[in-house]
């Protein structure tokens, strides 16, 4: 055997060894550099969150899974020290059905002035339409990315933000009836969606209501998720989309927030935005691969929350929040 021939392959293993450990120490000498404002958001609370959601059942407005998670969520909310109202109303589905319109909101700090508004929405919706088996499209699914995720974040947030007062007050919306519309939608603003913020829109229960800015979450708990920045953010709060953005790439959520555009997408944001709050929507969409992979299917279940989807959103969030500093 030839000892001058392995050699050479040795000091190359060697080498390459050597700049992986050297690129590990870098990799980890930057995350340790970076230098957190807000408090460690908790995954695992935020993943128990999302399971006690879904536990109930799917939160099908006017089911008993809705009104007991209803329940849930405002004694969360209160527990957390937040001024917690229920904004109610009669509505009625593009099928005619008529049910309660419960929208949660819960303010932090509600002497502070200077505010922000995080939101999502809680219902489920009453069929998976989407899914590859025509034989389940109509039926009902756990809903635990699209609804429970985004509530998960803000449940954890609120429990973060009672134990460490950031600058600025924070107020939490849980639309209701968002995910009740027609599918193929053709009318202008695919008005059979969105019930919940179209109906606080119109009946502000807080009057000359204006937050700095407002961040809705949608679908955040899936595997491999990616954030692009769509048309309507990018339209009406450019400013607050690069903020979250730079964000979350500076402390280590990159491959999350990607800084690609996308298109047109009508979403509780969208109606925030009509009541003239700049409003930026952190949804798992992208033009080229659409929605969340398991969205509106039976697939989208507990079994597909990532707690690494969770943490990077709700921490990007939580720094987002912490960072602002109350003008004087």
């Amino acid at each position: 055997m030839n000892k001058k021939r392995l050699l050479f392959p040795l000091l190359v293993c060697l080498a390459i060894q050597a700049c992986q450990q050297n690129q590990t120490s870098t990799t980890e000498n930057a995350a340790e550099e970076v230098k957190l404002i807000s408090p460690a958001f908790d995954a695992d609370s935020a993943f128990a969150y999302a399971k006690v959601q879904v536990d109930f059942g799917p939160r099908i407005p006017s089911s008993s899974a809705h009104a007991k998670c209803a329940d849930y969520l405002v004694a969360k909310l209160k527990g957390f020290g937040g001024d917690v109202f229920i904004q109610t109303a009669p509505v009625k589905t593009y099928d005619g059905k008529s049910h309660t319109l419960k929208n949660i909101i819960a303010a932090f700090y509600p002497e502070k002035k200077q505010r922000i508004l995080i939101t999502a929405h809680w219902d489920a919706r009453p069929f998976s339409d989407q899914d590859p088996d025509q034989n389940m499209r109509d039926k009902p699914f756990d809903a635990a990315n699209d609804g429970a995720s985004g509530v998960a974040v803000i449940l954890e947030m609120a429990r973060q933000i009672k134990a460490n007062q950031p600058n600025v007050g924070v107020d939490f919306i849980l639309w209701d009836i968002e995910d009740y519309g027609k599918s193929n939608d053709e009318t202008p603003n695919e008005t059979t969606w969105c019930l919940g913020s179209q109906y606080w829109v119109k009946n502000p229960p807080v009057k000359n209501y204006k937050p700095l800015y407002a961040i809705n979450l949608d679908m955040v708990g899936g595997g491999n998720a990616q954030f692009t920045q769509d048309e309507v953010s990018r339209k009406y709060a450019a400013s607050v989309v690069n903020k979250i953005w730079n964000i979350g790439n500076e402390i280590g959520y990159g491959n999350y927030f990607v800084n690609v555009t996308s298109g047109n997408i009508i979403d509780d944001h969208f109606w925030i935005n009509q009541a003239g709050i700049p409003a930026v929507d952190i949804i798992h969409y992208s033009d080229a691969a659409g929605f969340y992979m398991n969205w509106h299917t039976q697939l989208d279940n507990l079994n597909n929350i990532d707690r690494n989807t969770l943490k990077a959103v709700g921490q990007t969030v939580l720094e987002t929040i912490y960072r602002e500093k109350a003008s004087l």
